[in-house]
């Protein structure tokens, strides 16, 4: 049992671009942030990253499935060490592989029991299965963390939150609310492909990991038919709560595959974009501001492509005194610590659940893995 008022809490995050692992602590109840603790990275090597990519889109029980998954433990238990002296609990969210939501499935690679006994700490993970089990899509997780967010930085009206992650996905949200479950509080959702295929694509022709900075899509020129053909795509008809799979959009590729490479980026970068100002549509009220998390905000062409398409200021959330790099990895902190108190954890606003949610199980070192206190609230 955590004991009462705030306690330190070590999140972790591997996206989706397979770019590397992030862990930070955040101190808090589970409703109020009151500090932001140390913070760190470890990157996956190429061989490691290979061992994901061969594992991407499979279930469990394929044969790359288990390789996968060694890989993401150590690499989190490399960087969690560095930490766990000093929190009371971990969150771990694992690498995930393929998500379904229409079929009600998602898989994220990773056995947080594991964790918890080469740590030593208990460890809340497998955060997605339950809102799944209630009707929810099981993403995105991070809104509740954001709406404290938005009152640690004393937010008044209306404001988004946008991560340019392998997925992009925008949380709307009122910190004027009661609460982050709240009716009427939070509107979230995946917006389309962000950094993925621009990373998928640079891996294969280049060896590159990414394009630094947005370099390589500077150089280059969007082909808009392609944007189009993207926006045409049945998801964007949809209304959120909604979420994808990393390789929703797996046709892009096909799509950008006889252009030059900086054409091609240029491209993918204009899409996710594209698909960002689509989502805002969807907004209850017009956002005061979007502040931008993840990989994608140290992207100049697509913050500047962000800012010609949506009407209010487009900022990182540096800008507001937070760390972009982390704030996934410090929501799975303040997660945890809700699920250990059972508190929920997504809202029909969030993942269009049936009812406020508290997910994730519960591992201890030495003891098998409890479900969370909580259930459907």
């Amino acid at each position: 049992m955590l004991r009462d008022g705030p306690v330190w809490a070590l999140g972790t995050m591997s996206g989706t671009s397979l770019d590397g692992v992030d862990a930070a602590l955040v101190e808090t109840d589970g409703v109020t942030i009151t500090r932001f603790g140390p913070s760190g990275y470890r990157p996956y090597s190429a061989a490691e990253r290979a061992t994901i990519r061969a594992a991407l889109g499979c279930w469990p029980g394929a044969a790359a499935v288990g390789p996968a998954a060694r890989v993401v433990e150590a690499a989190h238990v490399e960087l969690m060490a560095r930490f766990a002296g000093r929190a009371a609990l971990a969150g771990f969210h694992g690498q995930t592989l393929a998500h379904d939501p229409a079929g009600g499935r998602t898989h994220q690679a990773g056995d947080g029991g594991r964790i918890a006994a080469a740590l030593g700490l208990p460890v809340v993970w497998d955060f997605r299965s339950a809102d799944m089990r209630f009707g929810g899509q099981g993403a995105p997780l991070a809104p509740f963390f954001h709406f404290a967010c938005a009152r640690w930085i004393g937010a008044e009206r209306p404001l988004a939150f946008l991560n340019l992650g392998g997925v992009g996905n925008l949380t709307w949200l009122d910190p004027g609310a009661a609460a982050a479950e709240a009716p009427g509080a939070c509107l979230a959702f995946d917006t389309g492909p962000a950094n993925a295929p621009i990373n998928d694509i640079l891996a294969e022709r280049l060896g590159f990991a990414l394009d630094a900075g947005g370099a390589i899509a500077a150089d280059g020129r969007a082909d808009r038919a392609v944007v189009e053909r993207m926006l045409a795509q049945g998801y964007f008809l949809k209304m959120p709560p909604k979420s994808l799979d990393r390789d929703a959009f797996a046709f892009l590729k096909a799509a950008v595959a006889g252009m030059h490479v900086a054409d091609a980026v240029a491209t993918l970068t204009a899409c996710a974009a594209a698909a960002v100002a689509r989502g805002a549509e969807h907004f209850p009220a017009p956002a005061e501001r979007v502040l931008v998390t993840g990989g994608g905000r140290h992207n100049r062409v697509m913050m500047a492509m962000l800012a010609e398409s949506l009407d209010c200021p487009v900022l990182p959330v540096e800008a507001v005194g937070l760390d972009g790099d982390m704030l996934e990895a410090q929501a799975f902190a303040y997660l945890a610590v809700r699920v250990a108190r059972g508190l929920p954890t997504s809202c029909p606003g969030t993942t269009g659940v049936g009812a406020a949610v508290g997910g994730g199980e519960i591992s201890r070192p030495g003891a098998a893995a409890l479900p969370a206190r909580g259930g459907e609230g």
